[in-house]
Formats: structure tokens, C-alpha cells, sequence
């Protein structure tokens, strides 16, 4: 059964150290989030994107139960999310592989930890193995894969447990242009195919509008959602790549325009000291 997630004025606040050259000793207060509502619905598909710094993995942090908010309230399926569970998978930029277990290896060792019985395991982690395509890799270690295929070992993992959530933190970023547009199309047919609600965190405005069933665009720092940018685009066929549509770059450019309008806001609070003062500009 897929998940529905709902954040609900949520607030997030760390305790750093002072950047350097400014004044004051000891922590300070860094607001990363504040009052952000969003909700994920059952067996959906949103992508999250905003300006660098916004607190976009911070939201993954929270629905994953990694860290609790300052005040608001994060819920699955309206129960409070109080820490990690298996309800949630996740998937993270880095591979985080046992690179001394074979791509099944890996697979299973989600499902040991669950308890699963090794019979089943060994099924189970075939058939998300071949869900991902990797049927035929299943004895490979991960030196012996390309970063795509490890990405996709890695999703397969947490998908064998069979999460109500999938939690994607910028999954391709560090994958060339070709692999990217290539594990998009797999992911769109494995949510076809599982149902499985998924959130998935970019910094790329094409990949978070081909993904998303709709784009929920950050503002900056103290990150809060902007706009919720439905996307109603056919991603099913095979006829036409649908990132070449006029439909696409219309979605694309109003996504950009949003994420414009946070950088010029940043850049102009830059000018600004830290008792609001016009810093003069120096030519």
C-alpha cells in the first residue's frame, strides 16, 4: 500500500558555529525551514526542487525520520513520524554499496535486516533485481558495475523491503546526461509499476518535470513552499521523446521562472548586512 505524507508548519532549526569574519562567539541559530506545508498523496510522484541552501534534503531528513522538526508536525499515513522505519526507503546521491557482496548480496542485506527468511530473500531480492533491469548482473560486484547500475542496485534495495515511500535525495546527480535521462525513464516505469508513493529531491529543473505528477518549488532560506506546479504530461509514449514538447518547455520555463525569482531575492539580501544596511558595492 502506498503512502500519504503530510508536513504541516513545519520548522526546522540547527545550532551552528558563526561563518568566518563574523562577529559574535559561540553557536548561533540557523533557521533552515520554516512554516512549510506539503503534502504527498497516496501512490504519487513530486519532485522538489529549489534554490541551493533552501533545505530541500532537510524535508527528506524529516519524512525519513533521520531528525525531528522544531515544531510542526510530519505524518505517514497520519501517524507521526517519530524516527526510521521500514514503512520508508531511501536512496541517496552516494551508492552506499557493500562493495564485499554481489549486486543480490546488496539487495538481500536490506531484507536480513528485516528478518526476512533466506529463501525468500534470495526471491525477493531477484525480483526487484530484475525490476531495475539487473537480472543478469545479480552476481556482480559493485566495481564490477557502472555508476548507473550501482544507483540501480541501490534502488532495488530499497524497494525489496516494499516501502509504503521512496525517498530519492538528488539520486542521479553524479551520473552523466545520458544514464540520467535513461534511469528517469526506468524510474517512471517502476512507479508505474509498484505503485510506490515516491519524493524525489533535484536541483534540475528538466529532471524534476519530466519525474513529478507535480513540482513543488522551495522558496530560499528559511525554505517554505513557494508553489505546487502540476505537471500533466505523456510520458508513455514511445513515439516522441516528450522533453522536446512545447508542453515540456512550457512546465520547464514556469519552474525556472519561480526559481529565478528565489535567486534575484538571495541576491539581493546578499547586499544587505546583517543589521539590514546597504552594503556598498565596489566597482
Amino acid at each position: 500500500m502506498a503512502g500519504h505524507i503530510t508536513l504541516t508548519g513545519v520548522r526546522q532549526e540547527f545550532w551552528v558555529r558563526p561563518e568566518s569574519g563574523r562577529d559574535g562567539k559561540g553557536l548561533h541559530r540557523f533557521l533552515a525551514l520554516d512554516e512549510l506545508d506539503l503534502e504527498v498523496r497516496d501512490g504519487e510522484l513530486v519532485t522538489l526542487v529549489g534554490p541551493s541552501g533552501c533545505g530541500k534534503s532537510t524535508v527528506l531528513d524529516l519524512v525519513a525520520g533521520l531528525a525531528r522538526p522544531a515544531t510542526g508536525s510530519v505524518r505517514l499515513d497520519g501517524e507521526e513520524v517519530t524516527g526510521p522505519g521500514l514503512d520508508r526507503g531511501v536512496v541517496f546521491q552516494q551508492y552506499t554499496l557493500l562493495p564485499w557482496r554481489s549486486a543480490l548480496g546488496n539487495v538481500e542485506f536490506a531484507l536480513e535486516s528485516a528478518g526476512v527468511r533466506r529463501a525468500e530473500r534470495r526471491e525477493r531480492a531477484r525480483h526487484y533485481l530484475d525490476l531495475v533491469g539487473l537480472s543478469d548482473f545479480a552476481g556482480r560486484y559493485p566495481h564490477e558495475l557502472s555508476g548507473g547500475m550501482k544507483q540501480r542496485v541501490a534502488i532495488a534495495r530499497s524497494l525489496s523491503h516494499e516501502p509504503e515511500v521512496l525517498l530519492m535525495d538528488e539520486p542521479y546527480g553524479a551520473l552523466d546526461a545520458q544514464t540520467r535521462e535513461r534511469l528517469q525513464e526506468e524510474l517512471i516505469g517502476i512507479w508505474q509499476r509498484t505503485g510506490t508513493t515516491i519524493l524525489f529531491i533535484t536541483h534540475d529543473i528538466e529532471e524534476a518535470v519530466y519525474l513529478g505528477q507535480r513540482v513543488a518549488v522551495m522558496s530560499a532560506r528559511p525554505g517554505r513552499i513557494k508553489e505546487l506546479v502540476e505537471v500533466d504530461l505523456d510520458r508513455t509514449s514511445t513515439s516522441r521523446d516528450v522533453r522536446s514538447t512545447p508542453e515540456f518547455a512550457r512546465y520547464r520555463h514556469r519552474v525556472w521562472n519561480l526559481l529565478r525569482e528565489q535567486t534575484v531575492s538571495v541576491a539581493g539580501a546578499d547586499e544587505r548586512d546583517k543589521n539590514g544596511k546597504e552594503v556598498e558595492k565596489v566597482a
